[in-house]
């Protein structure tokens, strides 16, 4: 019984390693992304932390030898000490050096357009007030690049907010245009509490331009869905008024459950933001699910918001590949840490909890991992 017991203990012990030694052993493969961050506040680069977490997971490396470094390697605001910074974005490319961009780079990728504002940044206080924009916005030369990405049949990710504000309106219709998608001016997100004596979160910009419209009242006290506009607007569907379920969920297409290996169905509870598509050109993997009842899609038909909308649309054919992920995808708290042991997704399970509904290593384990990995498999194995 003790032996037993000691070969337990050895087994736990050497299991990391033995992980850790097969991640290690595994070649690399080179693949050149293009990141562009421009919402980096420490860093540790959260924004883009998943992205990093699945390129190293992987093996997939920016030279044939070197890794890449989350602190480095990607294009926007870098964050130094004492409240400087650096500028390292593509607005300082000329154009000859853009076009010797795309053809150097594999794939490009616009984690976070939305930039970084004043009292982020020398503040440090009152993040939930708006102010003055530091650095942020899809740029032409970000648009130039995607577009002679997209010409070299090259693969471009972008996220939520990419086109939304604070991009000004010739980059977004040039981005639009280019990707036959558009927002239609509406971002969204759930709150666990719209009770402002509970929930210190809520932001004061959306709280005030909602009493704005309503006799300077804010009645909401449960859990909903607030949706706001590029011209301040700004729709509240609350739980068992509006809906049935205040959770936001992503429904995911048989087809694309097939090739990505995704669930039916999962929570997201941050940021997203309402696109239409030209179905003649893109086709929808995945939509929001908001469970409205008569009353909430009367408000939603008032506002001109559509019941349903897209989650990720893809064009996937040989011209070009293009995806665009309608959340903050990339925004999930992980550790890098973990992305050093292979097959630890056997053991996602321990990181994470689906009792807390505001949890978001699920997303990041269930559902962006599997999808980006898939993604830029797909993708590497047809370049090579």
């Amino acid at each position: 019984m003790i032996r037993k017991f000691l070969y337990l203990i050895i087994l736990i012990c050497l299991t990391p390693l033995m992980m850790w030694l097969l991640w290690f052993l595994t070649p690399k493969t080179k693949l050149v992304a293009a990141i562009i961050d421009k919402t980096v506040l420490t860093k540790a680069g959260q924004e883009h932390s998943s992205l990093y977490w699945i390129l190293n997971h992987e093996r997939y490396s920016k030279t044939s030898k070197k890794s890449y470094t989350i602190d480095h390697d990607y294009f926007g605001f870098f964050p130094l000490d004492d409240e400087k910074f650096k500028l390292k974005g593509l607005e300082r490319f000329t154009e000859k050096q853009i076009t010797q961009l795309s053809m150097d780079a594999d794939l490009v990728y616009f984690t976070d357009t939305y930039g970084i504002y004043n009292n982020e940044w020398f503040q440090k206080k009152n993040i939930n007030e708006r102010s003055g924009m530091l650095y942020g916005g899809l740029s032409t030369n970000d648009v130039a690049l995607a577009r002679l990405m997209k010409v070299r049949k090259k693969l471009v990710i972008a996220e939520f907010n990419t086109i939304g504000d604070p991009t000004d309106s010739a980059s977004r219709a040039g981005f639009e245009n280019e990707f036959a998608i558009k927002w239609t001016g509406w971002t969204a997100r759930y709150f666990e509490s719209l009770d402002t004596t509970v929930n210190m979160e809520l932001p004061r910009w959306l709280i005030n331009n909602y009493k704005k419209e309503h006799q300077n009242l804010w009645p909401f006290k449960k859990a909903g869905i607030a949706f706001v506009s590029n011209n301040n607007r700004v729709a509240i569907l609350e739980d068992g008024v509006h809906l049935s379920n205040p959770m936001p969920y992503i429904q995911t297409s048989q087809r694309s459950q097939n090739e990505f290996g995704l669930p039916s169905e999962i929570k997201y509870p941050f940021w997203f933001d309402i696109i239409e598509y030209d179905p003649k050109v893109n086709q929808s993997a995945a939509n929001f699910k908001i469970s409205t009842n008569d009353r909430g899609l009367a408000e939603l038909k008032k506002y001109g918001i559509p019941p349903v909308f897209p989650a990720i649309t893809f064009h996937k054919a040989d011209d070009y590949r293009f995806y665009y992920f309608s959340g903050d995808f990339c925004d999930n708290p992980v550790s890098i840490n973990s992305s050093y042991f292979k097959g630890i997704n056997y053991l996602k399970w321990m990181f994470y909890s689906d009792k807390d509904p505001m949890e978001r290593h699920s997303f990041f384990w269930n559902y962006y991992r599997p999808l980006l990995t898939n993604i830029l498999e797909e993708y590497s194995a047809k370049k090579e």
